[in-house]
């Protein structure tokens, strides 16, 4: 699992650069943990029905937008690149408007190409529980 398909390049050399300072130990491990969790997220489809129940195991953000990932892309045989990330599906709250935010496909590489990071300090939730969070 490349983490260069699910974080910038900026801020994966950031966390590159402190695996390497003084607390090196603890940014390798959360590199190992987030490698984990993205081998291990749902695919496509595989939430499907779930509804407010589905976890979301990523969070990306940036200013008052944010995104809440519960599938990644599974690919098909025929896909030029195997194993490049090319959409997620998840809850989308654009700009802070609660009221709007959305459940539908997402361009992993669109927001990583539009500066948007990827949350590393971010617990799993269920999306209910983020709507709860994000009206209350």
């Amino acid at each position: 699992m490349e983490l260069k398909h699910f974080i910038g390049r900026d801020q994966l050399s950031v966390v590159l650069a402190a695996c390497k300072g003084e607390e090196g130990k603890y940014f390798r491990d959360m590199l190992t943990t987030l490698k984990s969790t993205l081998e291990n997220m749902p695919k496509s489809y595989e939430t499907d029905g779930q509804g407010d129940e589905a976890t979301a195991t990523l969070h990306y953000f940036n200013g008052g937008s944010d995104w809440y990932i519960t599938e990644k892309d599974a690919g098909v045989p025929g896909d030029e690149e195997q194993g490049v990330q090319l959409q997620a599906f998840g809850l989308a709250c654009l700009n802070g408007d609660t009221e709007n935010a959305e459940m539908g496909y997402i361009s992993i590489e669109e927001l990583i190409k539009h500066g948007v990071e990827l949350d590393l300090y971010y617990a799993p939730k269920t999306i209910g529980d983020i709507k709860k969070q994000l009206t209350a």
